[in-house]
C-alpha cells in the first residue's frame, strides 16, 4: 500500500520554500509530486516599470548567490539592443567576477550539502572558506551580496591590483586542495553517503534537458563558457568535468573539479588583464525595436534572458528569464524514484536548487 509523504514547503531539509510530495511503498519512495510558487515576488512584471538603469538593479535581487551572472546575462541582451559592446578589459572583469561567484556557490553548496550528510565539521570548513571568497568578492566590488558590478557596456569597478588577488587565490586554492576537494573525492564517508543514490541516466538527463552540473554529473558534455564563449572565455584555456555515474557523488565530483578550473581561470584572467577602460562610458542608449537573448553558464547551469524592447521607450516591454534550477527540478522526480524516504533530501539537494530565482 502506498502513502504521501510532504517534505516542505517548510522542511528543516530544504534551504528555501517549496513542496515535495514522495509517494511511498514502506521506506521506499516509489514517485514525487514537486509544488513550487512560494517565493514568487512578481520581478519580470516589475523589470517592465524600471527603466534601463533601474532594471539592472531589480534583476540582480533575482538571485542572492549569482546576483553578477543575471545581471551580466541582462547587459549582454540590452548591449545586443543597443549595439554596444564592452571594452576587452570589462570583458576580463565579468570573466573574473563570474568564476568568483562560481567559487562562492559551489563552496556553499558543497558545505550544505556536508550539513545533510551529517558531516558537520566539513560544513563548518566549507562555511569558512566561502567567507575568504567572499572577503575577494568584496575586494573587487565593494560588497559581499549583490555587487553593482554590470552597466550597459562594461563594468562599474575596475579590478585594482590583480596580484593582491592572484595571491588570495592562490590562498583559497591551497586550503581548498587540502580539505575540500579530498573529502569529496577519496572520503569513505561522501562515498557510503552518496554513491549509488539519486541516480540520473544519461539518457534521462538528456530527455528533461537538464543543465550545469547537473548534466555534466550524467555524462552530457556541455558548458556554454566553451561552447558559446561570452565575456572573455574565448580566450581562457580550461577543462570541463565530466562524470558518468549520475549519482549524487558524480555531482560533488564535477563541483569539486570545477572549483580547480575556476582557480584556473581566475589565475589566466588576473595575469592577461588588459589595459583601457571599463565601460563606453555613455550614459543614455538608444535600443531599437526588437528582441534579444543572452545566454550565460551560471554555477548551477544555463541561464537565459530574453529581452524585448519598442525603439524610443526607456523601460523594457518584456524581460523573461529562465534559470537553471527551473530547468534541472523536473529531474528530482526520476532521481528520487526507488531511493530511501532518508535520502531524499541530499537527493534534492544535490541539483543545487534555487527556488527564490525559479519563482522570481
Amino acid at each position: 500500500m502506498s502513502y504521501k509523504i510532504p517534505m516542505g514547503p517548510y522542511h528543516p531539509g530544504l534551504e528555501e520554500p517549496y513542496k515535495l510530495d514522495m509517494i511511498c511503498e514502506g521506506e521506499t519512495v516509489r514517485d514525487a509530486e514537486l509544488h513550487i510558487g512560494f517565493n514568487f515576488r512578481n520581478i519580470e512584471h516589475l523589470a517592465e516599470t524600471r527603466n534601463y538603469f533601474q532594471v539592472i538593479a531589480l534583476m540582480e535581487r533575482v538571485c542572492g548567490i549569482c546576483s553578477f551572472i543575471h545581471t551580466l546575462t541582462l547587459c549582454q541582451a540590452m548591449e545586443k539592443l543597443a549595439n554596444v559592446e564592452a571594452p576587452p578589459r570589462a570583458k576580463y572583469i565579468r570573466v573574473i567576477m563570474a568564476e568568483l561567484e562560481r567559487l562562492h556557490s559551489h563552496v556553499l553548496w558543497a558545505g550544505i550539502a556536508s550539513k545533510l550528510m551529517g558531516f558537520k565539521t566539513m560544513f563548518m570548513t566549507c562555511f569558512a572558506l566561502r567567507e575568504k571568497v567572499m572577503d575577494v568578492l568584496q575586494a573587487i566590488s565593494g560588497n559581499r551580496v549583490n555587487y553593482s558590478m554590470n552597466c550597459i557596456g562594461g563594468v562599474n569597478r575596475d579590478v585594482e591590483d590583480p596580484t593582491a588577488l592572484l595571491a588570495l587565490i592562490d590562498d583559497l586554492e591551497r586550503e581548498m586542495t587540502r580539505t575540500v576537494i579530498p573529502i569529496f573525492t577519496t572520503s569513505s564517508t561522501a562515498r557510503s553517503r552518496c554513491a549509488g543514490i539519486g541516480v540520473l541516466t544519461h539518457e534521462k538527463a538528456v530527455s528533461c534537458a537538464v543543465v550545469g552540473p547537473t548534466a555534466r554529473a550524467s555524462g552530457v558534455n556541455q558548458d556554454l563558457r566553451r561552447d558559446a564563449p561570452y565575456a572573455a572565455y574565448a580566450e581562457m584555456q580550461f577543462e570541463v568535468p565530466v562524470e558518468q555515474a549520475g549519482d549524487v557523488r558524480a555531482r560533488l565530483f564535477v563541483r569539486a573539479l570545477e572549483i580547480m578550473e575556476s582557480c584556473r581561470i581566475l589565475r589566466q584572467a588576473l595575469n592577461n588583464i588588459p589595459p583601457g577602460e571599463i565601460s563606453t562610458g555613455a550614459d543614455k542608449f538608444a535600443f531599437v525595436t526588437g528582441t534579444a537573448t543572452s545566454r550565460v553558464e551560471a554555477p548551477r547551469g544555463e541561464v537565459m534572458y530574453s529581452v524585448s524592447w519598442k525603439e524610443g521607450s526607456r523601460n523594457p516591454a518584456r524581460v523573461h528569464v529562465r534559470t537553471p534550477t527551473f530547468a534541472n527540478m523536473p529531474a528530482v522526480r526520476w532521481m528520487v524514484r526507488g531511493a530511501r524516504l532518508a535520502d531524499t533530501p541530499l537527493i534534492q539537494a544535490s541539483i543545487d536548487p534555487c527556488y527564490s530565482c525559479t519563482d522570481r
